[in-house]
């Protein structure tokens, strides 16, 4: 998942509407569409790269933030139209209830693979031999503690809002482990950086698509394989009692819509379906804006003047 950038960039989008259509003749409605706007460098970068090509397309863009899951109540009323990333891995079950309701829609699979899991360096697995089976955790747990949880193992999650179910994982699989949220996606990974360069312990959220799972040597800790009845059938798995007793799942990253938008705005949406990015080229759009210091609006225009043929395509 995740970088804030500073308040100032996020108040800015948050005051960017009505963007003059370039050929409001050729569109359905010059109403604005009001893309979501999130917490990590990734969605960042989709977001504007999906509104940079609708507004080729002569479209009004609105970028609004929004909390990732609450999102979803402003979808189905049609205050929000479209979400650029749901992730399966944090995403799959409020995304699924939504579409239940009829009021939003699939926009179907952006072509990045989605990997949120517990990630610990390479070099804790000297104090950590069984590692990545999880069941090695409560006999490192001191190896991976803090001070303020000794001799509690520390776990540091995304930020609350990212969902993940780790605190009810942590408690159904019965982890010695204190669960700690970073605020933000800048301070969980300037936590993973300082602990790294010092060679300190930690255990912490690490996704893909991301430039950390590149720069740093890790892995991830291999939790029981997801199902779905892990997640919806306490009986399942080894707490007979509880759910969440499972990794989380991987796969696929969606978009999605509120449903009026396809009356209204038919070759919008479908230029969202077109939409496709790998996780390699995200992950090295990511690294120009979160290492090199590029601003997400130069990086995506950067590349857009460098593949016009590829992302005009999506607006055929």
């Amino acid at each position: 998942m995740r970088k804030y950038l500073c308040n100032a960039l996020i108040a800015c989008f948050a005051v960017m509407v009505s963007y003059a259509p370039i050929a409001s003749a050729e569109v359905e409605s010059t109403d604005p569409i009001k893309i979501t706007w999130h917490d990590w460098t990734g969605q960042f970068i989709t977001a504007t790269l999906v509104g940079e090509v609708l507004k080729s397309m002569g479209y009004n863009v609105e970028y609004v933030p929004a909390d990732y899951i609450a999102q979803f109540v402003g979808l189905e009323s049609g205050d929000l139209h479209v979400a650029v990333e749901i992730w399966e891995t944090t995403g799959k079950d409020a995304l699924e209830a939504s579409l239940a309701t009829g009021k939003t829609i699939d926009l179907g699979e952006t072509g990045m693979d989605a990997i949120e899991e517990w990630w610990y360096p390479l070099y804790m697995k000297e104090k950590c031999p069984g590692l990545p089976d999880w069941t090695a955790l409560n006999d490192c747990a001191e190896a991976f503690s803090t001070p303020e949880t000794h001799p509690r193992g520390r776990y540091l999650g995304g930020p609350v809002t990212w969902s993940g179910y780790d605190d009810e994982r942590a408690e159904s699989l019965g982890l010695d482990y204190d669960v700690v949220h970073a605020g933000t996606d800048a301070a969980l990974f300037a936590e993973i950086e300082s602990a790294y360069q010092r060679g300190a312990p930690i255990l912490a959220w690490v996704y893909a698509p991301h430039w950390a799972p590149a720069k740093y040597e890790g892995e991830w800790v291999e939790f029981p394989r997801y199902t779905d009845d892990c997640y919806n059938d306490p009986s399942w798995g080894s707490n007979s009692d509880m759910a969440y007793d499972c990794g989380k799942p991987r796969g696929w990253i969606k978009a999605v819509g509120w449903a009026g938008g396809e009356e209204k705005w038919p070759k919008a949406y479908q230029a969202i379906r077109n939409f496709t990015i790998e996780n390699d080229l995200m992950s090295s759009l990511i690294i120009k804006v979160d290492l090199e210091g590029m601003s997400v609006e130069d990086v995506v225009a950067d590349w857009m003047a460098n593949n016009e043929s590829v992302w005009k395509a999506w607006t055929m």
